[in-house]
């Protein structure tokens, strides 16, 4: 009645429902964890808020530089 070939497709079958699962379970975790990490973008409630003020003074000074090193190419002044 049971044989073997039945046996082993039940056992795959069942391996792979679990399988299936476990991954759907998984995907909405990682959604519901996008979804905190959007919500968190959208309200501002970001604590680094600091560091990127820097960064774009950074960024700020390092334009600054280059227009004054195209502006004294332009000029034909060496550095």
């Amino acid at each position: 009645m049971f044989e073997p070939t039945m046996i082993i497709a039940g056992a795959s079958l069942v391996g792979l429902t679990i399988v299936a699962a476990a991954l759907l379970r998984a995907w909405h975790g990682w959604l519901a964890l996008k979804r905190q990490q959007l919500e968190q973008d959208r309200t501002g409630t970001d604590k680094d808020s600091g560091s990127s003020i820097g960064a774009a003074r950074i960024e700020l000074a390092d334009l600054k530089e280059r227009i004054k090193k195209l502006e004294a190419i332009a000029s034909g002044v060496d550095l």
